[in-house]
């Protein structure tokens, strides 16, 4: 199947999120599946699961730094964007046998495993937690909200990311450390080559064929 790609380069995430409704409900009507990729500016966003009390160690200091605190309708807690993280939101229709959220989840995970892979970087699930770690350090989260069956929000990976707003938070309700493509590889790190092979990860695992990007310029 066909699926379109719109990449908004670096954009705020409330800007972005009105785009992702749009084309929820583009994706409705046509079934034609859609990858929206971005950059954030700092924001920290509250999934259905966070508490502002809980897993912001200092919501006066975050917004002291100029950072947003907003709460969003994907599922999981608080986490950090920024630029050098690449967003990919899938906007997917799902069908059977995917009307299993917990596989959707698990499909997006191997995505960015098999994408860290190509870089040379091993990584792993963690029992019971969402996401994608290198040993016990988060390099990915990924958190997902369904409307009438069409998927939207999706993965956070970092690449290139200052990692240092994540000590403000327990990130994604945890106590663990954050890392990157960067940092791991202790070099600097392509966003388009990311870009690209998330895209051939999605391909594959997804059975898709990628159309060719199309460059918003709204923001």
């Amino acid at each position: 199947m066909q699926c379109h790609i719109i990449d908004l380069g670096l954009i705020d995430f409330l800007s972005a999120y009105h785009i992702q409704q749009q084309t929820v409900r583009k994706v409705l009507d046509e079934r034609i599946p859609t990858v929206i990729l971005c950059e954030h500016r700092p924001v920290f966003t509250l999934g259905r699961l966070a508490r502002e009390g809980g897993s912001l160690l200092d919501p006066g200091s975050i917004r002291q730094q100029g950072i947003d605190i907003l709460r969003t309708d994907r599922g999981g807690d608080v986490t950090f964007h920024g630029p050098g993280q690449l967003i990919a939101y899938p906007i997917f229709f799902l069908k059977e046998p995917l009307r299993d959220l917990k596989r959707f989840l698990y499909k997006l995970e191997d995505v960015v495993i098999d994408l860290l892979k190509y870089f040379g970087i091993v990584a792993n699930r963690l029992n019971g937690y969402t996401g994608v770690f290198v040993r016990e350090k988060k390099i990915a989260s990924i958190g997902i909200g369904v409307k009438k069956w069409v998927t939207y929000h999706g993965i956070g990976l970092n690449v290139s990311t200052d990692l240092s707003p994540f000590s403000l938070v327990k990130p994604c309700g945890l106590d663990v450390t954050m890392t990157s493509i960067a940092r791991e590889l202790k070099a600097d790190a392509s966003m388009d080559l990311v870009k690209q092979e998330i895209l051939d990860q999605l391909a594959k695992k997804f059975d898709l064929k990628m159309m060719d990007i199309c460059h918003d310029k709204r923001n």
